[in-house]
């Protein structure tokens, strides 16, 4: 018989270990999370490039339920995070319920048996109720470039960091300046004999005042979880106000700018540079980055930025669109993620549609939790379900709660099937949709994964953080469609 669990969860990143936790606590033990890699952690097992590091403060970017007095810097590095995630799953008792190396390839409801089928990389399974936790940089993104096949030297993704291959005295190029690119850069220029980096678009790069905690404070922290708390708080104030900039009025952008502009002027040295570095949109726009590294890096002699654009690629060259040729050694893409994630594709509802396809004719869910035409089904950080101006775990954690209230109710009910209401989820996209138009992302002057290819909202919620917590603190089951 094919195995059977009450609950089936794709991803053990945050999303995949905080639900099960919550889940465990509600009183659901039939549980089994699916995790393609072969260890817990998500994004933080994935990434591991030189330099990779949280650009969310490390008191924020942490469960509430989790506090971690122990964090070495301001901003967590990757093995730091990681190691986090390892006590946090084995506190909560967790990670039994993985299942490493296991892929989901395609998972579809059955009507007739009122649950979902799941084919994994290692057999099939069924589940009353699936949700997703794969988020939202799950998959690399390359650049469609001629001649790129053609390249007879390394090349590799910051997400599948080649650590074998050492860099030391070679001639790199680095396509994109993305917030990985930003973080491995300032890490291998003093390491390489020359290095050549392709700018499509200036990210807007502010002080990131990064700094080693001291013993004192992390005893303080770990002593009065009030203090903490209000670090915590004073942290969540500080990342909130970019929502000012974001979806309240574009004109509340100018003090950040000036950050921004003052970095420039104070790090980069040569007119030129400057200039070619300087962004021409709106901050906001797309994500800024805090850096306190990176522009410094651009300044040295063995480090060029090039804006002409790739016409080419050539065995051991790139050719630029003004005719310039640059030999090179090795090619590292930072070059971001896909903005539809691979599981979306694999997710097929009740009409043999899958959440992929609906992306594609517009973002669309509600509240980034549920999808009509999916029943049984719940996510984190579906379309509407991120925010551009708080940390992805605060939202996180909304979403989490928001599900397990959801199920909560469902077993209290005896319901076997619950559906979100295909007008629920209209209404709540067509607010989407008028809350975006006069943001700075859709009119700051740029492109990028915050937009569709036509110029929409690619799923940001246009709104406070706050706001969206207060919605999803009790499960609405009057928008669902429920039955036994």
């Amino acid at each position: 018989m094919t195995e059977h669990h009450q609950i089936v969860i794709v991803g053990a990143g945050f999303g995949g270990i905080g639900l099960a936790i919550k889940l465990r606590e509600a009183g659901f033990t039939d549980l089994l999370i699916v995790e393609r890699a072969d260890r817990l952690g998500g994004t933080w097992q994935a990434n591991t490039y030189p330099g990779c590091a949280c650009d969310v403060p490390s008191q924020l970017y942490s469960y509430s339920f989790a506090a971690n007095p122990d964090w070495s810097h301001t901003y967590a590095r990757q093995p730091e995070i990681l190691a986090y995630l390892d006590r946090v799953a084995a506190a909560g008792d967790v990670t039994r319920h993985m299942r490493f190396g296991t892929e989901v390839l395609a998972a579809c409801w059955s009507a007739a048996e009122s649950h979902w089928r799941i084919e994994t990389s290692r057999g099939a399974v069924t589940a009353d109720y699936l949700i997703s936790a794969t988020g939202v940089f799950a998959d690399a993104k390359y650049p469609d470039l001629p001649g790129l096949a053609e390249f007879a030297g390394t090349a590799f993704h910051s997400l599948h960091w080649d650590h074998d291959h050492d860099l030391t005295g070679e001639r790199v190029a680095v396509i994109g300046t993305g917030a990985s690119a930003v973080q491995f850069i300032p890490e291998i220029a003093p390491q390489v004999a020359r290095l050549t980096v392709f700018q499509r678009s200036a990210p807007w790069i502010v002080p990131r005042l990064d700094r080693a905690t001291s013993g004192l404070e992390r005893l303080l922290l770990r002593r009065i979880p009030l203090a903490q708390r209000a670090v915590r708080g004073s942290w969540y104030t500080a990342v909130e106000s970019f929502g000012l900039v974001g979806f309240v009025d574009n004109r509340f952008r100018h003090p950040y700018e000036l950050l921004g502009r003052l970095q420039l002027r104070r790090q980069i040295t040569d007119p030129e540079l400057r200039r070619k570095v300087t962004p021409d949109y709106m901050i906001g726009c797309k994500r800024a980055i805090f850096s306190d590294a990176y522009l410094p890096a651009l300044n040295r002699p063995d480090v060029d930025v090039v804006t002409d654009g790739i016409a080419r690629v050539r065995p051991h060259s790139i050719v630029t669109r003004a005719g310039a040729e640059i030999e090179v050694d090795t090619i590292i893409y930072g070059t971001g993620f896909e903005q539809i994630p691979a599981a979306f594709e694999r997710y097929i509802g009740r009409d043999g549609r899958s959440i992929a396809d609906l992306y594609r004719t517009q973002p669309q869910s509600y509240l980034g939790t549920t999808v009509a035409g999916f029943p049984n089904f719940f996510a984190t950080l579906g379309p509407f379900g991120a925010a551009g101006n708080q940390s992805a775990i605060y939202m996180i954690e909304s979403q989490i709660a928001y599900i397990v209230d959801a199920l909560q109710v469902l077993r209290s009910r005896g319901a076997r099937r619950v559906e979100l209401r295909p007008q629920v989820q209209e209404a709540f996209v067509t607010e989407m949709r008028e809350r975006s138009a006069s943001t700075v992302w859709l009119t700051g002057g740029c492109s990028s994964y915050y937009t569709t290819d036509s110029g929409g909202n690619a799923g940001l919620y246009p709104h406070w953080s706050f706001e969206y917590r207060s919605r999803t603190k009790k499960f609405d089951v009057e928008s669902y469609e429920v039955s036994k």
